[in-house]
């Protein structure tokens, strides 16, 4: 059975305006409003970060399939902590375009049939780097601390 593709054309509208919808003349370079919006120091990112993940919430009403959902939280996650680095978030903002990569992972989900699944393996995945690098800060911060006492 042929799984029918819900009608997401306002999701890659908006999408479109956060990520792309503009061009500088004369150049295939193209951005959106996110990198303009995330110009506001905190308000802005967290704008553009309700506004994707609204996004998100949508194409998990629409039928996306967990791995699908798994994936584009990361890309939202990684557009909203990087993004909210000054200047180097805004840059990255401008090349990275979360809301367009997510856009296509819906149309990949629906049109070719990929990113089937729970997306569990990029959970636990995710979750032992985070803890490796939880346990890499503790034994850091600990090192400079013996370090730090062994300057008095």
């Amino acid at each position: 059975m042929k799984e029918e593709k819900p009608d997401l054309t306002y999701v890659e509208k908006i999408s479109s305006l956060l990520d792309s919808k503009y061009r500088i003349p004369g150049t295939r370079f193209r951005f959106g409003l996110d990198p303009v919006i995330g110009l506001l120091p905190f308000a802005g990112d967290s704008v553009t970060f309700l506004i994707s993940s609204g996004l998100v919430l949508v194409m998990i009403r629409n039928g996306a399939s967990g791995k699908v959902i798994v994936k584009m939280i990361g890309n939202v996650l990684l557009d909203t902590i990087i993004g909210s680095i000054p200047v180097i978030g805004t840059v990255f903002d401008i090349f990275y375009k979360a809301n367009n990569r997510n856009v296509r992972l819906l149309k990949e989900h629906y049109g070719e049939g990929k990113h089937k699944g729970s997306g569990m393996k990029i959970i636990i995945t995710v979750g032992i780097l985070l803890l490796l690098i939880f346990i890499l800060f503790i034994y850091l911060t600990i090192a400079l601390i013996i370090y730090l006492a062994g300057l008095l």
